[in-house]
């Protein structure tokens, strides 16, 4: 979630991947079960991410070494997605600059498993085939191609909720109470009207959400199809939940409901701490980004209620896959393994909000609350929307529509520019993307 920081991964993996392919070359290994060492027995393993997943947060970097001493995690991460999937795809044709590991996001699987099947290991050859009742089918699936390789272990899941600050509600003069909440914006109508209500107390410098494209990406998250069918074709334009969501967030933006920020953004980020907004779409991995940018000072200050629209949704969950240039695909393969296993899923969700894919570990987190957020219940919370969530149809460019949709809903919010105007610039946007 830059070019420059991109290239500076690129340059900083340049030996390791020169190393891979004379390594490769000699064996002639194709890298699904290759392995090298140091003379000293030592293997660096390299993983690339984007936003936050939490491993090295939540101390799972350091315990694995620990359990392994022969073995070395360096991990990189873009802020945003988009940048990330761009410098990995140039990877990718390249042949260079790649992890050992890379994290793809769910948004991608169907390029993953339809595009680029044969540039990543088959996790079956190194015994990820035990692992499929682990998870529920939708999860495996999404990562598997339709001959059955597995490219990727699933990290976590992206139930939705709606995350708000209390301090600010209380100023406002609004109703704090989580089920309170929940009954006011039962509809996404609710939650607007709620708006105006903030809007009209609030003052200036504060507003109801950070931004539409946030909303709309809670809105559409709720949708089993969105921008494709399951035959593959491509729908937005003809979808009525996408025009649905478009123009509640239109909605939004033009009656000034927005702090009209731009995710991922400095801005955005530093506005965690200076109550610029009082509420944003959460799914469960951003309790972690809240965190992170609200800092110690946050702590209490922050709350969790259920989803509107009267159904739960969800935005975002990853996988980890692991290259064929990769020569150390092997011992990568025991660390994305551990992982997503069971106890560190659990960890990582007690500790960064990060929603279990893993079933034994959902099970396990069910009563879990936390103290930053109020003492919310996020393991009932997070579960009920997980287990209702609908079963999305996927598509190959299924992130980059969602982009160019969120960017032309910028247009509306930040420069005034037309409904119709903007999504006539979204289409061309999608046209270009989908090539």
């Amino acid at each position: 979630m830059p070019i420059s920081r991109a290239a500076r991964q690129a340059t900083l993996r340049l030996g390791a991947v020169a190393l891979a392919g004379v390594l490769l070359a000699a064996c002639g290994s194709s890298g699904s079960s290759g392995s090298s060492a140091d003379k000293n027995g030592k293997v660096t393993l390299t993983i690339d991410l984007f936003g936050t997943f939490g491993f090295k947060e939540a101390g799972l970097y350091a315990e694995y070494e620990k359990l392994h001493p022969n073995i070395t995690i360096k991990e990189t991460s873009t802020e945003q997605e988009n940048d990330y999937w761009k410098a990995l795809n140039t990877h990718l044709s390249g042949g260079g600059g790649l992890a050992d590991i890379q994290g793809i996001e769910v948004g991608r699987t169907a390029a993953l498993t339809q595009q680029m099947s044969d540039k990543f290991v088959d996790l079956n050859t190194l015994g990820a085939k035990d692992l499929a009742g682990d998870y529920s089918k939708a999860k495996w699936a999404a990562a598997t191609t339709s001959d059955g390789r597995t490219l990727g272990l699933g990290t976590d899941v992206g139930p939705e909720a709606i995350c708000y600050r209390t301090d600010l509600f209380k100023k406002a003069g609004l109703p704090t109470d989580r089920d309170e909440l929940a009954k006011k914006w039962s509809t996404w109508d609710g939650y607007l009207s709620l708006g105006k209500q903030y809007e009209a107390k609030a003052g200036s410098k504060s507003h109801w959400m950070d931004s539409v494209a946030s909303l709309y990406s809670l809105m559409i998250g709720q949708q089993k199809e969105r921008y494709y069918d399951a035959s593959g074709k491509l729908i937005y334009d003809k979808n009525a939940a996408v025009k649905s969501a478009w123009d509640t967030s239109v909605k939004a933006a033009q009656e000034g409901l927005s702090a009209r920020l731009t995710q991922w953004s400095p801005s955005w980020n530093q506005a965690f701490s200076s109550g610029s907004f009082a509420t944003i779409g959460c799914p469960a991995w951003m309790l972690g980004y809240i965190k992170g940018q609200a800092g110690d000072a946050g702590k209490g200050k922050w709350d969790i209620a259920p989803l509107p629209g009267g159904v739960a949704g969800n935005w975002g969950g990853s996988y980890l896959a692991i290259p064929r240039t990769s020569p150390h695909a092997k011992e990568a393969y025991d660390l994305i393994k551990w992982l997503t296993a069971a106890p560190q899923q659990e960890k990582l969700f007690k500790k960064q909000g990060s929603f279990p894919s893993n079933l034994d570990a959902i099970a396990a987190v069910k009563d879990v609350k936390d103290a930053y957020f109020s003492n919310a219940p996020i393991g009932e919370l997070f579960g009920k929307a997980a287990e209702t969530s609908p079963v999305q149809v996927l598509g190959v460019h299924d992130r980059d529509v969602e982009q160019q949709i969120t960017n032309a809903l910028g247009e509306v919010e930040q420069k005034g520019t037309s409904s119709a105007t903007a999504w006539s610039h979204a289409e061309t946007g999608i046209e270009n993307a989908v090539g």
